[in-house]
Parts: structure tokens; sequence; C-alpha cells
């Protein structure tokens, strides 16, 4: 399955658990919910930025376009559980939910798992467990290696001594000479 796709299907699912649960406990407490929200939205912006620090820290590739679109599959996949979730377990509401879960529901839950997912990206790299064991001790200096005699290969033209005892070079014909700079003018 693809990285973007289990991202952005279990960010919605997290989601619309967590909008149904708000929207069964409001029928209790209509109007005490708001340290609730609060804690609840907290949770979601943790678990997306977790999530985002972990792939950041394992070095995950193409982090940017896994979440971005897994934050655009959250968006609308968690309005349509949402609407079913509270169509089942909260009040029987119809499909009437469905167009202002659609919209506006999905972009804030895209936000709600985007920015995080940045956050997490950003620090997730970041964040390298230190070296638990004491470092080893320098090795010893080796001895020079001594030179190694290479032999020649059978397609390798045989050359004169007084190549491998550095030979003068020649003269070109065509090289001009260099100017010889004139003193005392």
């Amino acid at each position: 399955m693809r990285p973007w796709l289990t991202r952005g299907l279990g960010m919605a699912l997290l989601h619309a658990v967590a909008d149904t649960a708000l929207a069964k406990a409001s029928v209790y407490e209509p109007t005490g919910l708001l340290t609730a929200k609060i804690v609840v939205i907290a949770l979601l912006v943790g678990a997306a930025a977790l999530w985002s620090a972990i792939d950041g820290l394992l070095r995950r590739t193409d982090l940017g376009r896994t979440w971005l679109i897994a934050a655009i599959i959250a968006g609308p996949v968690s309005g349509v559980l949402y609407v079913i979730g509270r169509a089942i377990f909260v009040d029987q509401s119809g499909t009437d939910e469905l167009w202002p879960a659609l919209t506006g529901g999905a972009a804030f839950t895209a936000l709600l798992v985007l920015v995080p997912a940045g956050l997490g990206m950003v620090v997730g790299p970041r964040l390298r467990p230190a070296r638990l064991e004491p470092p080893e001790e320098p090795p010893a200096p080796k001895p020079p290696a001594r030179p190694v005699k290479r032999r020649r290969s059978a397609e390798a033209p045989e050359r004169p001594r007084s190549w491998e005892r550095g030979r003068t070079r020649k003269p070109s014909p065509t090289r001009r000479p260099s100017p010889v700079p004139r003193h005392g003018k």
C-alpha cells in the first residue's frame, strides 16, 4: 500500500473517531466541552506530528509529498466517516450533514494533519539518538607500505630504459620558444 494512502486513511479514521466521540459527548453535556475539545485537538495534532517525525527519523523518502497527499485524503474521508459515525452512534442525522463535513470540516482536518506533519518533518530528522557506547581508541598508525612492483602487461609496448630514468623532452618543431625578457631598456 502507498505510504500517503496509509497515512491519509489512518489520520482520517483518527479524526472521524475523535469528532464522533465529541458529538456523542455533546449530547450529554452541550455547554461544558471546551476543555475536551482542546484536549482532543491537541491529541490529533500530536499524532500527526509524531507520525511524521518518526517518518523523518527513519529517513523515509519524499516526506513532503507523502504528507501533503495524506492531508488531502484525510480531509474528505474524515468528513464522510464522521457523518456515518454520527448517523449511527449519535443522532441518526441524514445526508444534510455531508456537505458541511466535506467543505469546512475537510479543510480544517486537512490543516490539522498538514501543519503538524510539516513540523514533524522538520524536527524528526534532527532527532538522532546519542551514542551509548564510549568511542573507541584510535587505531595504531600503520607502517608505510612498501612500493609494489608492477608487471608489464602483454599488450604494453616495450619501452626503452631511458624512458624509465626520466628522459627530457625534445622540443617540438611547431612549438615556439618562450620570449626572453630583455633587460636594460
